[in-house]
C-alpha cells in the first residue's frame, strides 16, 4: 500500500472542488482567554461540512477517483458514524451503491443521516473492531469494494485538503492538534505540514480509554488495546498500518486525555466559540489545555473535526465540571 504524496493531495482538491467548499479557520478572544498562556487558538471548523465532519473530504476524493467499473461494484465501509456518512454522501453524489456496517446501537443522529443519504445500514458487533471484522467478511460476499476507515491513500489525500486550507489561511502557524481514531486526519496533517511548513509541529490526541493508535505510535508497530472511550471518533482498538507509517515519519508528539477532559473541552467550545462539537472534535482543545504552558505564545490550530453530537453526549457536556 503506497503512501499518499502532496501531489495526491493537490489532485484530491481538484476532484473535490465542484462538491465541497473550504471551511473557516476562526479565532475567538474568549477561547484564547480560557486557554491562557498567550496562546492564540484557531479553530478549523470541519463541523460545517455537509455531513458535519471532516471525513466527507476523503469520501468525495475516493469515489471521484474511482473508475466506472469500481463504482458499479459499490462500496462497503465500517464506521462509528462520520466515515459512514462520508461514504454515503459521496456514494449519493456519484450514484454508487453503498452499504455501511456500524456497531449495534449506533449514534442515532449518525445512523439516521446514513439512511437518509440512501445507503444500506447494517448493525453488527459491539464496537468498531467487531463492525470492521463483519464488514471484511461481508464485502467479498457481496462483491463490493471494502473501504477502510484509515488504510486508504485516496481517502487520506482527500482529508489532507483541510490542511492545505489551514496553511493558506494561516501560513505562520506553529502547531496543529488533531484527534485520532484510525488516524487519517493526523496522518493527513503530517503529510501536508512536512511538505508545506516543516516548522509546524503536528500533535495527535486520543482518549486514554482507547489508546491503540497512541500506543502503536509509541511502540513503532500496530498494537491492539482496550477500546472503552465514550468518544465515538476516538474509539478504535488497533492501529492502522498506513496512518501509523505516516505518523511515525512526521508526528511531533502524541498525547492522551481523559473522557472527562473531552466533555469539559466540548463545553468550552460551546461557551466561548459558539460551536457544537462532538466529543472527539473537542479532544484537540483538551490536549491544548493540558499542554498550554509548553505552547505559550504560540499560534495553535485545533481541528474541530465534527459536530455530530447526539442528545446523550450533549447532556453530558452541559453537566461537565472543570477537570481535576
Amino acid at each position: 500500500m503506497h503512501s499518499p504524496t502532496i501531489s495526491d493531495v493537490l489532485r484530491a482538491r481538484r476532484l473535490q472542488r465542484a462538491h465541497l467548499s473550504p471551511t473557516p479557520l476562526l479565532s475567538y478572544p474568549a477561547l484564547d482567554a480560557a486557554v491562557g498562556a498567550g496562546v492564540r487558538v484557531l479553530v478549523k471548523h470541519e463541523n460545517l461540512q455537509p455531513t458535519g465532519a471532516f471525513k466527507v473530504r476523503g469520501g468525495v476524493a475516493l469515489l471521484a477517483a474511482m473508475d466506472p467499473g469500481e463504482r458499479a461494484r459499490g462500496v462497503l465501509g465500517y464506521s462509528t458514524g462520520n466515515h459512514a456518512q462520508s461514504l454515503a454522501y459521496a456514494a449519493a453524489l456519484f450514484d454508487v451503491p453503498c452499504t455501511i456496517v456500524m456497531p449495534e446501537n449506533p449514534n442515532p443522529l449518525k445512523a439516521q443521516a446514513v439512511r437518509r443519504l440512501g445507503a444500506e445500514l447494517v448493525e453488527a458487533g459491539a464496537d468498531f473492531d467487531a463492525a470492521r471484522r463483519h464488514a471484511e467478511q461481508l464485502a467479498p460476499r457481496r462483491g463490493m469494494r471494502l473501504v477502510s476507515a484509515a488504510n486508504e491513500p485516496d481517502l487520506i489525500a482527500g482529508v489532507a485538503t483541510a490542511y492545505l486550507e489551514i496553511f493558506e489561511q494561516e501560513p505562520d502557524l506553529d502547531t496543529i492538534i488533531v484527534p485520532v481514531g484510525g488516524g487519517s486526519g493526523a496522518a493527513a496533517a503530517c503529510l501536508v505540514a512536512s511538505a508545506i511548513s516543516p516548522r509546524c509541529r503536528v500533535i495527535a490526541v486520543q482518549s486514554r480509554n482507547s489508546p491503540a493508535a497512541h500506543d502503536s505510535w509509541r511502540s513503532g508497530r500496530c498494537v491492539e488495546r482496550t477500546n472503552n472511550t465514550s468518544a465515538e471518533g476516538l474509539a478504535t482498538g488497533s492501529g492502522f498500518e498506513l496512518t501509523q507509517r505516516l505518523l511515525r515519519d512526521h508526528l511531533a508528539d502524541f498525547v492522551l486525555v481523559d473522557d472527562d477532559d473531552l466533555r469539559w473541552a466540548q463545553w468550552l467550545l460551546m461557551r466561548d466559540a459558539r460551536t457544537v462539537a462532538e466529543s472527539a472534535a473537542a479532544a484537540p482543545l483538551a490536549a491544548l489545555l493540558a499542554a498550554r504552558d509548553g505552547l505559550a505564545g504560540r499560534r495553535v490550530a485545533i481541528m474541530c473535526t465534527g459536530g455530530n453530537a447526539g442528545e446523550t453526549e450533549l447532556r453530558a457536556c452541559l453537566s461537565a465540571t472543570t477537570p481535576g
